[in-house]
């Protein structure tokens, strides 16, 4: 990180509400994925906190507004609305990014929040491995049916925002490229993971490089690791193995669990802070810029993972 690089005071240990302070959001739209509950709804409430109006997208209605009424319940005006997305079908998603369209014209910030964790392998309803499909392909096909919507957002004002939250989890896992959907090798829930947090971060260099000039700038964030219903699919032979994973990269996150809260900011900070977009396509953790495996961040794999992803979900468009 340079010396000139932004960054929280409070790093690991600030919250949303202590992120998104001192920023106004009055006239700015933001859409978060997976605010049902958890993070997502701590960044919605960050947001809507800070005076932008907050789409929350969540898998089911009564989930998505649930949330959306405690917010109301805790931020005096806030304005939140809620609808339907399903990242494992992208005909969901299809028609979910058309009703945001539609609701907004123009879109300020997308923080693509949600996600499913080293789940026993399983098909979407495209057929393709759950936890690619949902965590990445889900949110592509997302984000690039909202780039006009997102470009509108950026002639009203500031250069908008498209968070992609990664994971530590990445590091020790490339994206298989010739078989992401493990149809030929052996299913690995926890290579299908890393793989879509792999991605995720790919994903941001490349919209980055793409978009950047027409004022929609791309970040990836690690949250750290959080105390949320994400970990539901894990026994205790995976929390060994993740401790493994956590200790051979020399960290002790496990030792100290985030609250959603805390989980929560380095996406608000990414979506608010100033003097961000200059550091475009970067990887941030603890409200700070930080650095992706080198497989994460290489810019000829972003660009093929781009061209596979498009080719992916080109039927859903």
């Amino acid at each position: 990180m340079t010396a000139d690089a932004p960054k929280l005071p409070g790093g690991a240990q600030a919250t949303a509400q202590e992120a998104i302070a001192g920023a106004d959001c009055t006239g700015m739209t933001a859409l978060v994925t997976g605010a049902g509950g958890g993070l997502g709804e701590e960044t919605a409430r960050a947001l809507a906190l800070a005076g932008a109006r907050v789409l929350l997208a969540a898998r089911r209605s009564a989930g998505g507004e649930a949330a959306a009424q405690r917010i109301r319940d805790a931020v005096p005006g806030a304005v939140v609305e809620s609808l339907v997305v399903d990242l494992a079908d992208l005909r969901s998603v299809a028609a979910a990014a058309a009703a945001v369209s539609a609701r907004t014209g123009g879109l300020n910030m997308l923080v693509n929040n949600a996600g499913v964790m080293y789940t026993p392998l399983s098909r979407t309803a495209d057929g393709f491995e759950s936890q690619f499909g949902t965590n990445h392909l889900g949110h592509f096909l997302l984000t690039t049916m909202l780039l006009p919507a997102l470009r509108v957002g950026a002639e009203r004002g500031r250069p908008s925002r498209v968070i992609a939250v990664s994971s530590d989890g990445h590091r020790s896992y490339p994206v298989d490229l010739d078989d992401p959907h493990f149809r030929t090798r052996e299913y690995d829930k926890f290579a299908a993971y890393g793989q879509s947090k792999s991605a995720n971060a790919l994903m941001a260099v490349e919209l980055e490089a793409r978009f950047a000039e027409s004022g929609v700038h791309a970040f990836a964030v690690h949250p750290g690791s959080c105390r949320t219903r994400l970990a539901r699919h894990m026994d205790r032979g995976d929390f060994a193995r993740m401790r493994k994973l956590v200790a051979d990269r020399g960290s002790s996150a496990l030792d100290t669990l985030k609250s959603p809260a805390q989980g929560a900011a380095t996406s608000v900070w990414a979506a608010t802070a100033p003097g961000l977009d200059r550091h475009g396509g970067a990887y941030l953790s603890d409200c700070a810029i930080g650095q992706a495996a080198a497989h994460a961040r290489d810019p000829e794999t972003a660009e093929t993972l781009w061209e596979l992803s498009d080719t992916l979900v080109a039927e859903a468009r």
